[in-house]
């Protein structure tokens, strides 16, 4: 079974290499990352992974290693409905 630690940790690496609009193997290429082995790392089948990999990935996406196990930012929805709502109500006012 996972720890709520290493689901977070998985869960953000996959949202950083997605925000890059990279495959895994893309990826792993561009970085100089062994494929199969950054796969199994995001998979959760490395659990065990050394502080130096973290540190090299986190220094990929420009952070600090404690970033990766912030939670995943998920952006709120867009507040421009209620704007929007509040100027159809002052239009329809006018």
């Amino acid at each position: 079974m996972e720890s709520p630690t290493l689901k977070r940790l998985l869960a953000r690496l996959k949202q950083l290499r997605t925000q890059l609009g990279l495959t895994q193997e893309e990826f792993a290429d561009k970085y100089g990352l062994s494929y199969k082995y950054y796969q199994a790392v995001e998979a959760g089948r490395k659990k065990d992974l050394r502080l130096s990999t973290l540190d090299r990935l986190a220094a990929i996406h420009g952070l600090e290693a404690w970033q990766l196990l912030l939670p995943i930012q998920i952006k709120p929805p867009a507040k421009a409905g209620r704007a929007r709502k509040v100027l159809k109500t002052k239009d329809v006012r006018k």
